[in-house]
């Protein structure tokens, strides 16, 4: 679902971040996506907005189609953002992420308010990991790239099925995944924190989309909802992958949001 968008590249230090923008004239919406994702998650999102909306949608950083990076710290996240937009030309926009990259959004909101007219914030906690567990633990048992595809696939295990439409041929050869195991493990540890200054640090429109069976607790939800001003909520029965394993509801829910702006 991905034709009718443009594949760009910008350079950042010789370290290039990719993205997908799919066109029109409409007004621009930079969509974020979480760990172990990429840009074109949020095609299906693209369409269902049509010409009213611009959606860009970056890789980020380690992931997809753009390069690893040294660090996967919050300042570093943010300033891929700030980058981006800066490139574009795009002085305002609607700023979307769903998991890293909705905390990735209300951090980038805080420090820049503004560049953002509106927030949309799809299973991005206020606090998390402050027990100090990673839940990526899994990743550092998988091998990052193999001579075959199917040595890969053979290499994941239990989480081939997960990813094996997302795998890449390297261009001197050989099959390797979409990020580095040992990146995103560092990335997930990085982004654990409590976040609640920078949820609240904002006041323009706000939706934060939660799943039943996310990782948002109901009572850090509606004390979100509560701690900031502007800020509607939407409950859907789906899991933490909003975008993929609801992607009509969450469309819906994003549309009727866009359209009150």
């Amino acid at each position: 679902m991905t034709d009718t968008a443009t594949r760009a590249t910008l350079l950042l230090d010789e370290r290039r971040l990719s993205y997908l923008d799919f066109g029109g004239t409409g007004r621009p919406l930079v969509a974020l996506h979480g760990h172990l994702s990429e840009g074109a998650t949020f095609a299906p999102l693209a369409q269902a907005l049509g010409p009213a909306w611009r959606l860009i949608a970056p890789d980020q950083r380690g992931q997809g189609e753009s390069d690893r990076a040294a660090d996967y710290s919050r300042e570093g996240y943010l300033a891929d953002v700030l980058a981006l937009l800066d490139h574009l030309g795009l002085d305002q926009v609607v700023l979307l992420g769903h998991s890293l990259g909705a905390i990735n959004a209300y951090q980038f909101a805080a420090r820049h308010p503004e560049r953002v007219s509106a927030l949309i914030n799809v299973e991005g906690a206020a606090a998390l990991g402050l027990d100090g567990s990673n839940p990526f633990g899994f990743l550092l048992n998988l091998p990052y790239e193999a001579p075959t595809r199917e040595a890969l696939l053979a290499g994941m295990g239990p989480a081939a099925p997960y990813f094996s439409d997302r795998l890449r041929e390297n261009r001197d050869g050989g099959w390797r995944l979409p990020f580095h195991p040992q990146d995103m493990y560092q990335s997930e540890d990085q982004v654990h924190g409590d976040h609640w200054d920078d949820w609240t640090a904002t006041t323009c429109p706000a939706l934060l989309i939660r799943g039943t069976k996310g990782v948002i607790p109901s009572e850090q939800a509606v004390a979100m909802a509560e701690r900031r001003p502007g800020t509607r909520t939407a409950e859907l029965d789906a899991d933490h992958l909003i975008p993929t394993s609801a992607p009509d509801e969450f469309a819906a829910e994003v549309r009727t949001f866009l359209a009150a702006l």
